[in-house]
Parts: structure tokens; C-alpha cells; sequence
């Protein structure tokens, strides 16, 4: 008995259409988490190098400048620390907020991503079993029928627990991706905010606002 791509679809079911629908709406937050991930990391690399150099020869007020014409996430934070008419500890808890507001917006939709990452192959793994019952209970009905009677259930559970792996593994790959990202962002940015907080004074800082 030969099956056709269109009688693979549809022995899959509902169960199927509800991982087709995970996968647009996976598809969807990926992209957009792409696309916002490349918008706010554009030209960051380039910024740090600049701004590791400045702080090497200790031109702070070069740093300032440089991030108060910054649009980059990491310009944005830099400028708020350095602008802050505080003690140390002061600017060390702004850093701490403006990094963990940023790191906030980066994780937006993440939770989605992994969930669907993990509940997909159990989803999946649901339209196995249920194609497998359906192959027993074809093959009670239809005894001495040949294997032949039971080709649609099994064809049931093999797409299912594809469709649901299809749907897991980008969405997996895609949260660890951007996960690391954030988490690199992150440890960047509190490293680089304390070298501006250690190598300047109090009183330096102060005098650039």
C-alpha cells in the first residue's frame, strides 16, 4: 500500500495541525527576537573595543562623550552611570537596574520559545501513541487483513513524532542562542561599568555631568 504526501497529512490529525500552528507561531517569535537582537547589538562590538581603549589610557572623558552619542544599549548604560551624581555604590546599583532592564527586554518571548521547545515532542509523542492504538484496533478489526491495514495508524504516529521534533529542535537551539547572548550582554556590560566606576573617582565622574 503506497501512501501519499497528502495521506501522511492527514493521518496525522489534529494532533498534527496543533504542532503545525506551534511551528508558525515558534517561527514568528524567532524572527522577531532576531531581528531585535541584531537591531540592538548592531555596532556594540565596535563601541566596546573603542570604549576599552579609552579606558586604558584613561580618557574617561572621551568615554562620556563617545556614549552620550551612542544609541546602543551599551552606550545608553554607560552614559546613565557616568552622568550619576553619586558614591560608587550608587552607580554600581543604576548599572546593576540598567542592565537588568535591558537583559529583560532581550528575554521577552524566551519563555515562549522554550516551552514550545519542550512540550512539542510530547505533544508529538501523543500522536504516536494514538497512532499506534489506532493500529491495534485496525488490525483486532481487520484480522488476516496483511500489515497493510495497519499502514495509516502507523503513518499517524511516525509524522507526529517527527512534526513534534521538527517544532522542538529550532525553537531549543533558537532560546539557547539567545539566551547566551543576553548572558554575554549581561556579564559585558557589569565588567565594563565597574572598570568606569574602579578607574575614575567620585569626583571625576561628577565633573563630566
Amino acid at each position: 500500500m503506497n501512501i501519499s504526501f497528502k495521506q501522511l497529512i492527514t493521518a496525522g490529525g489534529p494532533i498534527l495541525f496543533i504542532l503545525a500552528g506551534l511551528s508558525i507561531y515558534s517561527i514568528a517569535l524567532i524572527w522577531e527576537r532576531w531581528t531585535m537582537y541584531k537591531k540592538t547589538f548592531s555596532g556594540m562590538k565596535d563601541l566596546l573595543h573603542k570604549i576599552h581603549a579609552l579606558l586604558k589610557s584613561g580618557e574617561i572623558k572621551q568615554v562620556y562623550d563617545l556614549c552620550s552619542r551612542s544609541r546602543n544599549p551599551a552606550g545608553d548604560i554607560m552614559y546613565k552611570v557616568m552622568s550619576h551624581s553619586g558614591t560608587p555604590p550608587e552607580k554600581r546599583e543604576l548599572a546593576e537596574k540598567a542592565v537588568e532592564w535591558h537583559v529583560s527586554r532581550l528575554g521577552k518571548s524566551l519563555a515562549a520559545i522554550a516551552t514550545i521547545g519542550s512540550v512539542s515532542p510530547f505533544i508529538g509523542l501523543f500522536g504516536t501513541v494514538v497512532g499506534v492504538i489506532r493500529a491495534f484496533r485496525d488490525l483486532s478489526t481487520y484480522a488476516g487483513a496483511g500489515p497493510s491495514v495497519v499502514a495509516m495508524g502507523i503513518a499517524e504516529a511516525l509524522i507526529n513524532t517527527a512534526a513534534g521534533l521538527f517544532v522542538a529542535i529550532p525553537a531549543i537551539v533558537a532560546y539557547n542562542y539567545f539566551s547566551h547572548k543576553a548572558n554575554d550582554f549581561a556579564s559585558e556590560m557589569t565588567w565594563i561599568t565597574e572598570q568606569v566606576i574602579e578607574r575614575s573617582g567620585t569626583r571625576e565622574l561628577n565633573g563630566i555631568s
